[in-house]
């Protein structure tokens, strides 16, 4: 338990970090600025975050996906705020969906790779939990500029109307409102959902607009008779209701939801939620201000789960990750958490902490097992270095321990979260089910750091590379020139593993304020409860 001093230090640094990711996310929120969005007002539209307001239950939780998506990216282009579209898992009506809404305030809506990747996620979402989707479309379509990113790839923008498609033939539900512009290959997006819905006057959708017509056929058309809310609700049948304004839409969409039939469930265990005993609030005093200090998984657990109560597993053997079972907001969940503390054995071997040695690789991989088998869905408490190294390790089989562990996260069939709450470095990423195993959800904390390895441990790896390929030319890099090429090296990597940059890119669905914990994982738990499992559990050939 960290002293009053050290308590009081590690919450006003958590503080400082949640401030900065809350500033960081005021500007997001703004789009294109102030400009653009009074130009969108005076057109009779809403802008995209007061359209998902109105749409959705006030009174019910919600998580934003990928907010910091395109962060710090695109800078040449003019930045592409939140990817230059929102998505935010909600409920309409009492059922839970998710809602994605283009923000025309962001280069009219354009599609960036990172927007192409950001709706997939949400389409992925919406597959993996059988969610209902809401799309409300008003873009420009590919920006054309960066369209050799965009385009013509398996998970570029084609591969959404893919999507639609398989979502259909699932009975997954797909609403779409068009309330504003929906150009070229974009304009399948509304029309290969259940049903589409248009906003008179604002909203438009066709496969080449009026200059483009012009240069390809010569036809002299205005946008409104090419493909205005008249001429698709009245003469072509291409959308199935017009509406006079944002709001009608909206509340037609209600009334849909509202009268939506219910579905089989996956059944994941439920009791009446608990607040931990422990305070929330408290989680900011638990991780150290600095990466050296050790701190107890344990602590933090007891401030996560329902009365802070934690079955544990195996709690004597292979101690550097703690695993059991517990409750969040209500829900049965196993928990994998990597150990910070260094722990001593019976044999009395000092463990680092944060290092998944072969035991704890052992234990994590049959607790995972027997989660799978009981149905219980689990949740990666990630602050990992990754696996140990040495002759010692290498002579115990750590690979093939390692390998067991990746096994068996890989083939789970349960739905899995993943907390970054530290480091989230090396092979220990893909062990503790990083971005790349699945996770029905993946967040991070502000104190996040996501990478290979260390920043200090890359730089000087790096560095060694550099002086012997010097050694190699006869030359010889003063002691000057060897620390100032560490700061560059050093100062460059660091800049690459802090969680926005690592948001900005999709690694990880958001950084979230770590007293939301609780929320996030029972928002993903209900969501993936409208996903019977098919599956059975089988991690086919491992090394034994």
């Amino acid at each position: 338990m960290a002293t009053d001093i050290e308590f009081n230090k590690n919450e006003d640094k958590m503080r400082t970090l949640v401030s900065d990711v809350n500033n960081r996310l005021l500007k997001i929120e703004e789009g294109g600025g102030k400009k653009r969005a009074e130009k969108q007002k005076a057109q009779g539209k809403l802008l995209a975050r007061e359209r998902i307001a109105y749409l959705l239950d006030d009174d019910k939780d919600q998580f934003e996906v990928g907010a910091f998506a395109g962060y710090e990216m695109y800078k040449e282009q003019g930045g592409c705020p939140a990817g230059g579209v929102v998505v935010i898992i909600g409920y309409i009506s009492g059922k839970q969906c998710i809602v994605v809404a283009n923000d025309a305030t962001v280069k009219a809506g354009a599609w960036f790779p990172i927007t192409a990747k950001k709706n997939l996620r949400a389409q992925e979402i919406a597959i993996e939990n059988r969610l209902p989707i809401v799309y409300l479309v008003d873009s420009a379509g590919v920006f054309l500029p960066m369209q050799d990113e965009i385009f013509p790839d398996k998970e570029h923008f084609g591969r959404m109307f893919r999507n639609n498609a398989v979502m259909s033939s699932k009975g997954i539900i797909q609403i779409a409102a068009i309330m504003g512009s929906c150009v070229a290959g974009g304009a399948y997006l509304p029309i290969m959902s259940d049903e589409a819905m248009i906003v008179d006057k604002t909203g438009s959708i066709f496969l080449a607009g009026p200059y483009l017509v012009k240069a390809a056929i010569g036809e002299d058309v205005d946008k409104e008779t090419l493909g205005g809310a008249t001429t698709h609700s009245e003469i072509s049948g291409v959308t199935d209701n017009k509406f006079h304004n944002d709001k009608d839409a909206l509340n037609y969409i209600k009334k849909a939801f509202d009268k939506i039939g219910d579905f089989d469930k996956a059944g994941f265990n439920r009791a009446k939620p608990v607040d931990p005993k422990k305070k929330i609030k408290d989680l900011y005093g638990i991780i150290p201000s600095s990466r050296a200090k050790q701190y107890d998984v344990h602590e933090l657990i007891d401030h996560l789960v329902d009365d802070s109560d934690f079955d544990e597993y195996k709690a004597e053997y292979g101690k550097s990750i703690v695993c059991g079972t517990a409750r969040i907001d209500g829900w049965a969940v196993g928990i994998v958490a990597n150990q910070r503390k260094v722990v001593k054995t019976k044999s009395g071997e000092m463990r680092f902490g944060g290092v998944i040695y072969s035991d704890s690789a052992d234990k994590a991989t049959r607790f995972i097992m027997n989660c799978n088998q009981r149905k219980i869905p689990l949740v990666f408490l990630q602050d990992v270095t990754g696996f140990m190294v040495g002759s010692r390790s290498e002579h115990g089989g750590i690979i093939k321990d390692g390998a067991k562990m990746v096994s068996a996260v890989s083939n789970s069939v349960v739905p899995k979260f993943t907390v970054i709450t530290g480091n989230s470095y090396g092979a220990g990423n893909y062990a503790m089910c990083g971005k790349a195993y699945d996770p029905r959800l993946i967040v991070a904390w502000p104190t996040a750091k996501i990478a290979v390895m260390g920043g200090e441990q890359a730089a000087k790896t790096l560095l060694q590379i550099e002086v012997a390929s010097h050694k190699k030319r006869g030359e010889e890099m003063t002691e000057k020139e060897i620390n100032d090429r560490l700061k560059t090296i050093t100062d460059r990597y660091n800049s690459q593993t802090t969680p926005y940059y690592a948001a900005s890119r999709l690694w990880v669905d958001d950084i979230i304020d770590p007293i939301d914990t609780r929320k996030v994982i029972s928002i993903g738990i209900e969501a993936a409860n409208h996903a019977p499992i098919t599956e059975d559990f089988n991690v086919g050939v491992i090394q034994t």
